[in-house]
């Protein structure tokens, strides 16, 4: 996959280290964080941003900073990466997303995990991939609602493992998408 794309909106790119202010602040958000165990301290935020950089060093592709191309603003980040373990689909690729609560419902996640799709499914990708998850707890309806319009399949149900089992986000919910059903029916943002 490609170190950058852009989207009609937003350019997908690598991480920056002036990323890592707003991302943290993304990430202290308890809206933002909501469907999340917590809210992240800087220092566990600058941790996941390195983790998530280095996915394209590891895995040729990752979760790319979103930038806004009228403003330039880092607004969150979506891309893929290794599914967690544990959870049913472990051994494939999910694709992510979060963006920040001011740039929430102008279809931002839509449009950027339309173009990661793209890159992820793309003939001429050095490793195109042939299946991608989505996986997100249950009353995440946002995100479920991204899912559909991409035109994922909701396929399983379960106890995230991570998550204490008295928690709201424990019963959690997989997603799939063919890259085959992706090429004939791709979405337009």
């Amino acid at each position: 996959m490609t170190a950058q794309l852009e989207t009609q909106r937003l350019i997908l790119r690598r991480w920056r280290p002036s990323d890592r202010a707003p991302f943290a602040a993304m990430n202290a958000d308890p809206e933002v964080m909501r469907y999340f165990p917590a809210v992240l301290d800087r220092a566990r935020s600058d941790l996941s941003a390195d983790r998530i950089d280095t996915g394209f060093d590891l895995h040729g592709h990752g979760r790319w900073a979103l930038e806004r191309r009228d403003t330039g603003e880092f607004i969150g980040f979506t891309g893929i990466g290794p599914m967690p373990a544990d959870v049913p689909g472990s051994d494939g690729m999910e694709i992510g997303w979060r963006i920040a609560r001011a740039h929430w419902r102008q279809g931002f996640a839509l449009e950027a995990a339309t173009g990661a799709l793209d890159a992820a499914f793309a003939p001429d990708a050095a490793c195109p991939l042939l299946e991608v998850n989505s996986i997100t707890a249950v009353i995440n309806e946002p995100s479920r609602g991204v899912m559909r319009r991409l035109g994922m399949r909701h396929v399983d149900d379960f106890a995230h493992p991570d998550v204490p089992e008295a928690s709201p986000i424990s019963p959690c919910v997989r997603y799939v998408l063919i890259r085959d059903e992706w090429m004939r029916s791709r979405p337009t943002p």
